[in-house]
């Protein structure tokens, strides 16, 4: 039985290889990179310079499809752990950082980029 378990092991890890290998972000980078964005989402007034930035830089790391299913779904799951977020000011970072994203974020939906 141990011996089935490392092949059913082996071989999942060969079949996911390839998406993992293409992703060249982390979701520790996209929150780094988002985190400044956090008080306009949750207060609203003028977005930071720095939430600007990480949305640049968010952007310009999105190489490949991988890449923006794991930044959708960190954004996602991020959202969803903030108190007083609002899903639609979010939305609006992209087009106000002159970076539009490539997604829009709501609670419940599924990452599909």
């Amino acid at each position: 039985m141990a011996r089935f378990s490392v092949i059913v092991a082996i071989v999942f890890l060969f079949v996911i290889a390839p998406f993992v290998s293409n992703a060249t972000i982390t979701c520790g980078e996209v929150v780094a990179w988002l985190t400044p964005c956090i008080p306009f989402g949750v207060f609203g007034g003028t977005v930071p310079p720095d939430c600007c930035k990480g949305i640049k830089e968010l952007n310009a790391a999105q190489n490949t499809t991988m890449d923006r299913r794991i930044a959708c779904s960190c954004i996602q799951e991020g959202a969803a752990a903030i108190p007083g977020i609002n899903y639609d000011r979010i939305n609006t970072l992209g087009d106000v950082c002159g970076s539009p994203c490539p997604y829009k974020v709501y609670p419940s939906t599924n990452c599909s980029a």
